[in-house]
């Protein structure tokens, strides 16, 4: 029996990365530092080490920090920034090792990268290659954010272009997983994808039957996915706009706002298809 399976889930949340970009989106200036390593940053307890021992043939060793794979490590880790960032996050995010810095102006910029101090203080380092520092726009979770738009990343999109069709159910979820990602930028995504999703069904077999139904919805997704617009990034002090649609096979909503040129640009798509007993209903 595995150490994980007889492991007592540690319920801290991870924050979701969608809150975390829509926090940075609207910045002017931004900075972004990346932990060393970050889950061996912790040590490990003293009665703990001995629990992540492991043999190779030159001998037998155990973790001094916390290793990769440990069923409650990303809760640990997020637990640990988080502390060290209290009381910053008015203008600091934290996805993990992901740490990001934002801000209206550049002197409150100066004064909020004092987090640097923070991090340092908790003993925490960073991987220098990695920082991003005073820029107006910066990569951050997948997205390229600021400048009040969210967009993603075009290496990421040419990587759903370039994907071969799925010839098994594995390989279908991991399609879904990759455009999943990017889907608040895709209008109806949930009804384009419905013929992709119904082909991880239990009952449906390992190896697909790809009908030409799946290769429609495969091409209308990553066309969709290569023409997706510039999210503006949302301003709550400002009005937002709802719009919602229906079909026989899904539901689906656009959150707008009206931008400096007076013109509504979308926020974020919201959809998702419709269970059988769910297409019965009423539309009034």
């Amino acid at each position: 029996m595995g150490l994980n399976s007889v492991t007592k889930t540690d319920a801290h949340p991870i924050p979701r990365a969608d809150e975390l970009i829509d926090k940075l989106g609207a910045a002017k200036y931004l900075s972004t530092f990346d932990l060393t390593a970050g889950y061996w940053q912790i040590k490990m307890a003293p009665g703990a080490k001995e629990k992540t021992a492991f043999s190779i043939p030159d001998g037998h060793y155990q973790f001094t920090v916390m290793p990769f794979g440990l069923k409650n490590a990303p809760a640990t880790f997020q637990r640990l920034v988080n502390q060290v960032l209290a009381g910053l996050e008015s203008f600091s995010a934290a996805y993990l090792d992901d740490i990001a810095v934002f801000s209206s102006s550049w002197q409150d910029h100066l004064v909020h990268l004092k987090v640097l101090k923070t991090l340092q203080a908790a003993g925490l380092s960073i991987k220098a290659s990695k920082c991003q520092i005073g820029q107006g726009t910066v990569v951050y979770l997948g997205h390229l954010v600021g400048g009040g738009q969210v967009q993603p990343l075009q290496p990421k999109i040419q990587t759903i272009l370039d994907w071969a069709a799925p010839k098994t159910q594995t390989q279908v979820r991991v399609f879904l997983g990759l455009t999943g990602y990017y889907r608040r930028f895709v209008k109806g995504y949930g009804s384009i994808v419905t013929p992709l999703t119904e082909l991880t069904s239990k009952k449906m077999p390992k190896k697909v039957n790809w009908t030409v139904e799946c290769q429609q919805a495969f091409d209308s997704l990553k066309h969709a996915m290569c023409t997706a617009p510039v999210l503006k990034a949302p301003d709550y002090s400002k009005q937002f706009i709802v719009q919602t649609d229906a079909s026989e096979h899904g539901i689906g909503a656009v959150l707008s706002q009206t931008n400096d040129d007076g013109l509504d640009q979308p926020v974020a798509f919201i959809s998702r298809r419709l269970l059988p007993r769910e297409q019965r209903w009423s539309a009034m």
